[in-house]
């Protein structure tokens, strides 16, 4: 009797351990599957621009378009356009800038963009007078006819201020959009304000510029 009784006694214990072991496992939360986060980003469109090359003859600037990526920053969007004057043209024009130029830095202050270039823009420029001008007047002018509340260019070589591109045009001051550098009217272009007065020659434009008197609008 005294056997049964411990026996009852043991199955009734085992029972109330395993009772509560199969509770325990129940109340356990079960491994969750593990998420996985997909960081989706929102593609920004991308936006039209206007820039501007020299024409095949070396002469004068011609406009081109061309899509560039969407940006939300300004100066992102800057940064795009100027990488896309680098890239150069498309349509038979001449490049303005080198193509190894970086664009290190873009600042935005009030109508003021100022542009870092890496040294290449100096050093693998091809120099000259009217390359230096249509250089710095492609930029001047892509920038003003995309963002027209950018109506000044300051060019930086380094991080430095440098007193002409290379020996030749001034880009020791702010540079404002000139857009007397465009077609000619007798080759199919609209004559600019200057031409009409008499007043607009390469040779006049290349002593302002090198006079410093190029810097104004």
């Amino acid at each position: 009797m005294k056997k049964f009784v411990l026996s009852l006694l043991g199955v009734l214990l085992i029972g109330v351990l395993a009772g509560y072991g199969l509770s325990w496992l129940l109340q356990q939360p079960g491994k969750k599957q593990q998420e996985v986060k997909v960081a989706v980003q929102e593609e920004l469109p991308g936006r039209e621009v206007l820039l501007y090359f020299t024409d095949p003859s070396g002469a004068y600037l011609v406009p081109e378009y061309r899509d560039i990526a969407g940006c939300e920053l300004e100066s992102d969007c800057v940064r795009g356009l100027i990488q896309e004057l680098i890239a150069g043209p498309r349509q038979g024009g001449i490049a303005v800038l080198p193509k190894e130029t970086k664009v290190l830095d873009v600042g935005i202050e009030n109508d003021l963009v100022r542009v870092d270039f890496s040294r290449q823009l100096v050093d693998l420029h091809p120099g000259g007078s009217l390359t230096e001008l249509l250089t710095v007047y492609s930029l001047a002018n892509s920038l003003n006819e995309n963002f027209p509340y950018l109506r000044q260019l300051q060019i930086l070589v380094d991080g430095q201020i440098r007193q002409t591109l290379k020996g030749h045009v001034r880009i020791d001051q702010p540079v404002y959009a000139n857009f007397s550098f465009g077609q000619p009217p007798e080759l199919g272009g609209e004559a600019p304000a200057a031409a009409e007065k008499g007043e607009l020659s390469i040779d006049q434009l290349i002593q302002d510029a090198e006079s410093g008197k190029g810097k104004s609008q």
